[in-house]
């Protein structure tokens, strides 16, 4: 099959899949049914790896990284004046429990070491699989960010329903 095709096979898996993802109501739906959607063809063996065009992953990179910049506002910033210390904190906590657990799945699985630390860190699966692909890692970083990125979307509205009228969060 000519590679253009295979390529408009992977695109249209991957937007109608995030479209239907839309319908769930789910935060980043439509990132998590692209992905789902171009894996499943992947996966499948019936059609061969995509290979994008020369220049097409740095265009994707800018992109990604324009949409989560126009995310951080004047008022982002206000709100950092006062969130500082938690953003620390937390920053700290999820880089050193990222590097402890990736650590210890390598070692208790198995697994490269920098499959499972950069798997195990605390960024969003776009970037984090962006940085494993410099590595020629970033199909399994993928792999083990969309089990966390999935699990994640599914459990945390699910606990934050059945805590807030428990009055955690109301202050």
């Amino acid at each position: 099959m000519p590679p253009l095709m295979t390529l408009l096979i992977y695109v249209l898996a991957g937007v109608s899949m995030g479209l239907l993802a839309l319908c769930t109501g789910l935060p980043a739906a439509p990132l998590a049914g692209a992905l789902l959607g171009a894996a499943l063809v992947s996966m499948s063996g019936r059609v061969e790896i995509a290979q994008w065009p020369a220049g097409t992953r740095t265009v994707l990179e800018i992109g990604i990284g324009t949409v989560i910049g126009t995310g951080l506002t004047r008022a982002s910033l206000e709100q950092l004046q006062s969130l500082w210390k938690p953003a620390v904190l937390i920053t700290l906590t999820l880089v050193m429990t990222g590097l402890v657990v990736g650590l210890w799945a390598s070692r208790l699985l198995g697994v490269d070491p920098l499959i499972t630390l950069l798997g195990a860190a605390p960024g969003g699966i776009s970037g984090m699989s962006l940085v494993g692909a410099n590595y020629g890692v970033g199909a399994a970083v993928a792999a083990l960010h969309a089990v966390r990125l999935i699990t994640v979307l599914l459990v945390l509205p699910l606990m934050v329903k059945l805590l807030t009228p428990l009055g955690v969060g109301n202050s």
